[in-house]
């Protein structure tokens, strides 16, 4: 990160359609002064560098000079029931858990006797470990990483570091644990770490799994044994800085890939704050260009035709880097069979799910595969996990690696109790019938690092579909 204590001046670059001026402040409490011509400049001051104080600032910036309102300012979509969730966990169980029972991993480990691994995102101890003889009262016995124990390989430290999306698995005679978590050079990879026993001690390989930007890692043991790795390729993090690069060198095809006048006028100020912005740490960068992505995904398939359409206008390495780009709209989630000791990728990785669902938007993450009347049942999280535009969708296949046929409507949304349901996984209760358990935000309090309650609901799976069990 620039730690230049001297204020930063950015002006729009000429062929925009509009012109701002801005001023950042690199150095302590972030502080922005806006300005473009015959309006007076604006002055906006940032307590930290969070999500929220983001939020707070592009909502002023949007009353001010008619930007994009942040999504997650705006209530869900209405529905007409609320499902029928069931709060596990709705506060800290100790102060080593700070954000809360996000990307929520419930795993039976005996006849009365569960597991909880969560996301930790930056906070020392990476991955609490709680456990429950009832799904009801959970106790933390201790972390998969303690603080000073996290794996070699992985960035540590506040607003640096990410571990995610933990997942424990019984695989033979061990319990494997994957991951993901930060590389030294900022990009995400997936690891396994492995134990005798649910509550450690957690034992890393030496390297990842996986490297280049991949995410929400999942263990699959398939009907004959074999365990797979699913995982999700990161692109929906990558292309936002692409666009943000490519328009501030060409700011005049702002005009070809925004139709809305708000959404060009948000493009031009992230075109305008991009040599400041490329300079920020990864979370910092969303933050910033989150109203970028809104911009371009308000009318997804729009935006990827007319984005489609400049490429073919397009020649030489400018062409490429859009076709890139227009590959890197699509999410992917991939499949491959591990090695039988879990220390090696056997085989090609296949392509088994892609977003290509309205209220999916520009992602999907999140996945879990539950094997259940001789078919695999995948349920998955879509669109921007800090919105209240966040659900989860199912879909089925007969093979680990698809194809896997979608369910047509979104299985669980945002309600009046609970915003953003996201990342489940699936574990038998104690009245034998199979639950989902996820993570959802209070309304209004949506965004990286705010936290994240633990839900459950009893769930079916019939005819080849999952549905909501609402038998008593």
């Amino acid at each position: 990160m620039n730690t230049d204590a001297t204020p930063l001046r950015l002006l729009t670059p000429p062929g925009a359609p509009f012109a701002f001026d801005v001023t950042v402040t690199r150095q302590g409490p972030r502080g922005f002064q806006v300005a473009e011509p015959g309006r007076a400049a604006q002055r906006y001051e940032l307590a930290r560098a969070e999500q929220p104080d983001y939020l707070d600032f592009f909502d002023a910036l949007a009353r001010d000079f008619g930007t994009r309102m942040p999504l997650a300012r705006t209530p869900p979509p209405p529905r007409h029931d609320g499902p029928p969730l069931r709060p596990l966990l709705t506060e800290a169980v100790a102060p080593e858990i700070p954000y809360g029972y996000g990307d929520p991993c419930v795993v039976k480990v005996g006849e009365s006797d569960w597991r909880l691994l969560v996301t930790s995102n930056d906070a020392p101890n990476a991955f609490p470990i709680l456990a429950s003889s009832d799904l009801t009262t959970w106790r933390l016995t201790g972390f998969v990483f303690p603080e000073g124990h996290t794996p070699a390989w992985a960035l540590t430290g506040l607003n640096r570091a990410d571990f995610w999306a933990p997942e424990m698995h019984r695989v033979g005679d061990e319990l494997w644990v994957c991951f993901t978590a930060r590389m030294q050079d900022r990009s995400l990879a997936i690891g396994l770490a492995r134990s005798g026993s649910p509550d450690g001690p957690f034992h890393p390989d030496e390297a990842p799994l996986v490297t280049g930007d991949v995410i929400d890692a999942h263990l699959l043991v398939d009907a004959h044994g074999a365990p797979w790795l699913v995982w999700k390729k990161d692109d929906n993090g990558v292309w936002p800085r692409r666009l943000a690069a490519l328009l501030h060198r060409d700011p005049a095809r702002v005009r070809a890939l925004f139709a809305a006048r708000e959404d060009q006028r948000t493009a031009v100020f992230a075109l305008t704050s991009w040599p400041w912005i490329e300079t920020l740490e990864p979370m910092e960068q969303f933050f910033v260009l989150q109203p970028l992505i809104e911009a371009a995904t308000a009318d997804f398939t729009g935006f990827a035709a007319r984005l489609e359409s400049l490429r073919a206008r397009t020649c030489g390495a400018e062409a490429e880097e859009i076709a890139v780009m227009s590959r890197e709209l699509r999410t992917r989630i991939y499949a491959q069979r591990l090695s039988p000791d879990g220390r090696a990728l056997q085989g090609e990785p296949a392509v088994i799910l892609e977003n290509d669902q309205p209220w999916e938007a520009h992602l999907i993450e999140g996945i879990w595969i539950t094997q259940e009347g001789g078919r695999y049942h995948l349920l998955y999280a879509g669109n921007d996990f800090s919105t209240a535009h966040y659900g989860i969708g199912a879909a089925v296949a007969d093979e680990p690696t698809g194809p896997y046929r979608k369910s047509s409507e979104v299985l669980l949304s945002s309600g009046a109790a609970w915003w953003g349901p996201g990342h489940p996984s699936v574990a038998l209760g104690a009245d034998g019938r199979h639950h989902i358990f996820l993570h959802a935000f209070r309304p209004g309090v949506a965004g990286y690092k705010a936290f994240r309650a633990l839900l459950a609901a009893p769930i079916r799976f019939e005819g080849g579909l999952v549905s909501l069990d609402r038998s008593a």
